[in-house]
């Protein structure tokens, strides 16, 4: 008992050096309350330097453009701007490896799985006692990836499936993404051209990339790909 006592402890000493690393974070929630209460939290915790907040993720998009890049990113599932795992690959095309927390009232295995693949270091669930949050930040921070005790891929029957096709949908660029949103409202390319400003022909090389990459035959099997994907949820 001692040993494993005294690895653990070491254990928790690297860990809690590694979160320190942490000194400027971006929290994107559209709940002012939930912001606060994160970043008070946080800041006591590990003595942040800065605690950025932004509303939606075209807020963060504009905080990263003018503060530069954080050390770390806590990101709401549920967005004015964007839900689901959109909100996940669209900050990813921006923070690159900067580790990427979900925090979300809701939970579903499906959701954790496709946003464990797209990139995310963990979801905490917004109902988390105070401690165990910290500690999970603690972890994650330190490079472990955290889920909700009641996370069981085994209980997915296609978690496999999920994954990839979150993978495959990852490797979309910012405007592909737009152009899927846009297909998976149900927006003939017609349209699509007119709110992107873009050419119909670009529009159809565009959706000729995205059929191709998540190796769909035609837009509805897209869309349907990307619903299980949990891409746009809301």
């Amino acid at each position: 008992m001692q040993q494993n006592s005294k690895a653990t402890f070491g254990s928790d000493v690297s860990r809690r050096a590694a979160a320190h690393d942490i000194r400027d974070i971006l929290i994107v929630d559209d709940h002012p309350l939930m912001c606060e209460a994160l970043s008070v939290t946080l800041s006591h915790a590990f003595g942040l330097r800065r605690v950025r907040m932004a509303a939606s993720v075209a807020a963060a998009q504009a905080s990263i453009r003018t503060g530069g890049i954080p050390d770390a990113v806590v990101l709401d599932l549920n967005l004015p701007d964007v839900s689901g795992a959109e909100g996940v690959m669209t900050l990813r095309n921006v923070i690159g490896d900067v580790p990427l927390t979900v925090i979300s009232s809701e939970f579903e295995c499906g959701m954790v799985a496709a946003l464990l693949a797209s990139g995310v270091q963990g979801y905490i669930l917004k109902s988390l006692a105070r401690s165990r949050m910290i500690d999970a930040f603690e972890r994650m921070w330190a490079g472990e990836v955290v889920t909700p005790d009641a996370y069981d891929p085994d209980e997915i029957g296609n978690a496999a499936e999920v994954a990839g096709l979150a993978r495959d949908f990852g490797s979309l660029t910012p405007q592909q993404l737009n152009i899927l949103r846009l297909i998976c409202q149900g927006r003939p390319n017609k349209l699509i051209s007119y709110e992107l400003s873009i050419a119909e022909a670009t529009v159809k090389t565009h959706i000729a990339a995205i059929m191709s990459k998540v190796n769909a035959s035609n837009r509805t099997q897209v869309a349907l790909l990307a619903s299980r994907a949990r891409m746009f949820v809301r």
